[in-house]
């Protein structure tokens, strides 16, 4: 399956160019060339959208106005000709930041970021069945593997390629991007609130319609995740 992408740059010749790098990409569709990101937005909001190639210095809505609106499975890649943004845009959980003009070379290496990023997961849930102990994880932290039982976990918290997993008793900070972990635990009761966090269904103690709290931290619930969230929870958000 391909990969979807849009480009969202208000310079034609800087569409251009990366039409023209992508031209030598076979797995990766072009779904639409945006001028703005209120065009963006709304092909958002109409297909499902792998990969954004974006432009931060825009009118009326800036690349970074846009970042702060959006959560999901979305990747970024930035694309511009302003340096002094850099450390702002890893702020916000993106692939890769280009200068332009992109050489073919940076803008590749960029693109199989993002594609080793998807590869599946080599995750792996050891459930044994008819034993006393419950389901368990195997963790890499510091060239240290660390055994976690999947009920002593309270939530996970993501850094961008990481992942901080909160246990009862401790916390462990591992090299594996939230992704690749979600689909793995939803089968034992786990649920994506955020893009930056995973929690424990039976370890919530409370929540509303902004927020979930477990073990006395209180955890956002990201405005794509909420009617998901409310729908596991079974309970109308219309209430809160």
């Amino acid at each position: 399956m391909k990969t979807k992408c849009i480009i969202v740059d208000d310079e034609p010749l800087a569409i251009k160019v990366i039409k023209n790098h992508l031209q030598s990409l076979d797995d990766i569709e072009i779904v639409a060339e945006c001028r703005n990101v209120i065009e963006a937005d709304k092909i958002l909001r109409k297909e499902k959208i792998d990969l954004i190639f974006l432009d931060i210095e825009m009118p009326k809505i800036t690349g970074f106005d846009f970042l702060k609106s959006m959560e999901g499975q979305t990747k970024i890649i930035i694309i511009t000709a302003y340096r002094n943004y850099a450390l702002k845009g890893y702020e916000y959980d993106i692939v890769d930041y280009l200068l332009k003009p992109v050489s073919f070379d940076r803008f590749y290496k960029a693109v199989n970021k993002f594609l080793k990023q998807q590869e599946p997961s080599d995750v792996q849930i050891f459930d044994v069945k008819n034993k006393a102990n419950s389901p368990f994880i195997y963790f890499n932290e510091d060239k240290t593997i660390h055994k976690v039982f999947l009920d002593k976990i309270l939530y996970i918290e993501s850094f961008r390629e990481y992942i901080k997993v909160h246990t009862l008793d401790f916390s462990i900070k591992t090299k594996i991007p939230i992704s690749k972990i979600e689909n793995k635990l939803k089968e034992y009761d786990f649920l994506r609130i955020h893009k930056s966090y995973i929690v424990s269904v039976n370890c919530i103690q409370s929540f509303n319609s902004r927020s979930i709290n477990i073990s006395k931290q209180e955890l956002p619930i990201g405005r794509t995740y909420k009617d998901a969230v409310m729908k596991v929870l079974k309970f109308d958000s219309d209430l809160l």
